[in-house]
């Protein structure tokens, strides 16, 4: 047998094997997906547009708090973690993740009480509408932060289930259950309890997931004593704390400035679109959840032209389930928004145009996760920094000229615009090309699968 046979014989296993493990993400992905989606639809039908959208306030900032909660450690996990393994450096391993818990545990109360005292001192000074809601709410950032470390710590120790079955299945089937028993022993649903509704179900979730993950870690790994290499985690930790964060600011500032701008009915009205739009995007993040150590691994051993043939297959693969998908909603835009109940169809522009924004996403391919698992990330980070000033810069002037119209134009400028510059440092530094026309047109692609 030729080494040529040979190379293209472990080539279409690893495209099987991969095919195989999206699959399985697909369906955990899918059924989360539509779990949230069915759980924000009954949110916003039991607590009317202004509660609804007091709640979605909070939880945006949740999230966005969150990630300096983080300090980058869970991708710093996801990144390091295997490779202890590799190494059998069992010592270190077993430092990397208790360590980094403690680290982000005792991060996330320190900024939970910068942030009380913050909101306490606006009110002081400035009463308004959401001040008690956020201090409720601030539990949750903790909550985020741990589910999403625990999340990322569980996919490095190659357990999809466990990492994703406890935030994106259980939290909301618990949540539902939980607002849907409120409604039946009270006649009204407000956002106050159902944030502690919420916050009362993360912690269920994250007790049970670390409990899974503790039993894990010593089961599968060997005991060693703990080496705590905290110096070398946050030199890692710092440059992808930045990009998390700019991330962060990508996806949640237009709701959060609406809700300030405008007010929490806009903002509810507004989620609404953001969610449904959700799901133009979701093929492309479970195909990038389960590509990226396979692009790691091929960038590392220097087969570029094994690796352009993977980075074309997953295009294949997240395009054409996004076409179907943006047809589907923008065929019927308002009666999946009548949905949420009356009065948000008046999101049908501000969704349609979020829908294309997330239709360049798939049309520029698995760019961002490409720069960052081929260790380019610190290319890549001016890119996202610039992307979320110019989303700031936008949303702060066109929210006020075209209401919820004018953040949905700027997240989707600023997406094209971040998508198109992250590709072309991918076939800069990288060296393949990601982009579906790359993809449907190149003739050297025709052995893709």
């Amino acid at each position: 047998m030729t080494n040529l046979s040979v190379s293209q014989r472990s080539g279409s296993i690893q495209l099987a094997e991969l095919a195989k493990d999206t699959i399985v993400a697909l369906i955990i992905q899918v059924t989360g997906l539509v779990l949230i989606y069915l759980l924000q639809i009954f949110l916003a039908q039991w607590m009317g547009r202004t509660e609804y959208g007091i709640y979605e306030y909070v939880m945006s900032w949740s999230l966005l708090l969150a990630v300096p909660a983080e300090l980058g450690l869970p991708t710093t996990v996801l990144r390091l973690l295997p490779e202890y393994r590799v190494k059998q450096e069992w010592g270190r391993l077993q430092g990397l993740v208790r360590g980094c818990w403690l680290l982000v545990f005792s991060n996330s109360l320190l900024l939970i009480i910068c942030a009380t005292g913050t909101i306490l001192v606006i009110n002081y000074y400035h009463s308004f509408v959401y001040a008690t809601p956020l201090l409720l709410g601030m539990g949750l950032v903790l909550l985020q932060s741990l589910a999403r470390f625990q999340q990322e710590t569980g996919r490095a120790m190659e357990d999809i289930l466990v990492a994703f079955i406890p935030s994106q299945i259980i939290w909301p089937v618990l949540v539902l259950a939980g607002g849907f028993v409120f409604m039946q022993t009270q006649d009204d649903l407000t956002s106050i309890p159902m944030i502690a509704i919420a916050s009362g179900m993360f912690i269920v979730i994250v007790v049970v997931q670390l409990y899974l993950l503790w039993k894990k870690l010593h089961s599968n790994f060997e005991a060693a004593t703990p080496v705590y290499a905290y110096r070398e985690w946050l030199n890692i930790a710092v440059i992808l704390l930045i990009q998390q964060a700019s991330f962060g600011i990508l996806s949640q500032t237009d709701t959060v400035m609406i809700g300030s701008f405008i007010g929490p009915e806009a903002a509810g009205i507004y989620n609404a679109a953001v969610k449904t739009a959700a799901w133009t995007s979701f093929v492309l993040q479970i195909v990038n959840m389960v590509a990226a150590p396979v692009f790691t691994t091929l960038y590392t051993k220097g087969d570029i032209p094994e690796l352009q043939k993977v980075v074309s297959c997953v295009t294949n693969w997240i395009f054409w389930p996004t076409v179907a998908m943006t047809l589907l909603l923008m065929t019927f835009t308002q009666p999946i928004l009548n949905l949420f109940g009356a009065g948000f169809v008046e999101a049908s522009l501000s969704l349609k145009i979020l829908i294309m924004g997330q239709m360049v996403n798939a049309l520029c391919g698995s760019v961002g996760i490409l720069m960052i698992m081929t260790g380019h990330q610190n290319k890549s980070l001016p890119v996202i920094v610039a992307s979320a000033l110019l989303n700031i810069v936008l949303n702060a002037i066109l929210i006020p000229i075209f209401n919820i119209t004018g953040a949905a134009i700027a997240t989707s400028f600023t997406m094209i615009v971040w998508n198109i510059w992250l590709g072309a440092l991918v076939v800069k530094y990288v060296g393949v090309r990601p982009s579906v026309f790359y993809t449907l047109f190149a003739r050297e692609n025709e052995s893709i699968t």
